[in-house]
């Protein structure tokens, strides 16, 4: 059972930025990463929609690659459709991201805030719950329709105007930036390109923490001493495209530098 591997699920890659995390704590775990490209985003998608595909990927990897633990390494999945996938897999520690407004809280409470989420993610009443508990009065949310798949599929000219559009009247005023979404640190550079240099906060570092401590407590933690094994799974419709999504999963693995 130690030596089972940890499920992650994301709309895509995006949550390579989460798995990253996990990387630095937990090199000797094997891991299993489902891309769900081929529906991505899930930002846009009815609640029905993103439980029933979430729940067809967790029985997948429950089933089929006999997981030990799941991580929810996709804001949206995680405010639709933990709950229902806690209830139904009951004995399966499924830890989930979400924005890490509470950072803001507890690092810049003062300063101006803007969260940057998908629109699921920001009509959830999850998020709602979690926003009005650290409300620090100073914050804008900003549903980021579109940007997430602009980001999937390496947009990134057009990422820059999006982002000069939706964030252009904040620049001067901006101190902290909730990155919503695990795609959007990869968008770091490109939102300092209009906003200048401001403060991001990701769920990505709690995640980790977070499922350290459930494996640790439920005597889970791999007993392996070598590094562990990564494999990673694309929905998308083409081999060639799948093909694409591997490699740039890996790259971003291999390079990514969180801050």
């Amino acid at each position: 059972m130690n030596d089972m591997s940890i499920g992650f699920l994301d709309s895509g890659i995006g949550g390579s930025t989460v798995l990253s995390r996990a990387l630095r704590l937990m090199k000797n775990e094997d891991y299993f990463f489902f891309s769900d490209s081929k529906n991505c985003p899930y930002g846009d998608k009815s609640d029905e929609e993103i439980i029933k595909r979430c729940d067809e990927i967790v029985e997948y990897m429950t089933e089929k690659k006999h997981c030990k633990a799941v991580v929810l390494a996709c804001n949206t999945a995680s405010a639709k459709a933990v709950d229902f996938l806690r209830n139904k897999y009951n004995t399966l520690p499924i830890i989930a991201i979400e924005p890490a407004y509470k950072m803001v809280h507890d690092n810049s409470p003062e300063g101006f805030t803007l969260v940057m989420a998908t629109r699921g993610t920001i009509e959830s009443e999850k998020f709602h719950r979690l926003y009005s508990k650290y409300d620090n009065g100073n914050t804008e949310l900003l549903s980021c329709v579109g940007m997430a798949d602009l980001i999937e599929q390496s947009r990134f000219d057009e990422l820059d105007n999006y982002l000069q559009k939706l964030l252009g009247k904040y620049r001067g005023m901006a101190e902290n930036v909730v990155l919503g979404c695990t795609h959007y640190p990869l968008a770091k550079d490109n939102i300092r390109k209009v906003l200048g240099n401001v403060k991001f906060f990701d769920g990505a570092p709690g995640v980790a923490r977070q499922l350290y401590r459930v494996l640790k407590k439920n005597d889970l933690l791999s007993s392996k001493k070598s590094e562990g094994k990564i494999c990673f799974f694309d929905s998308s419709d083409t081999q060639d495209e799948r093909e694409e999504k591997e490699k740039r999963f890996f790259e971003i693995l291999s390079s990514y530098n969180c801050e």
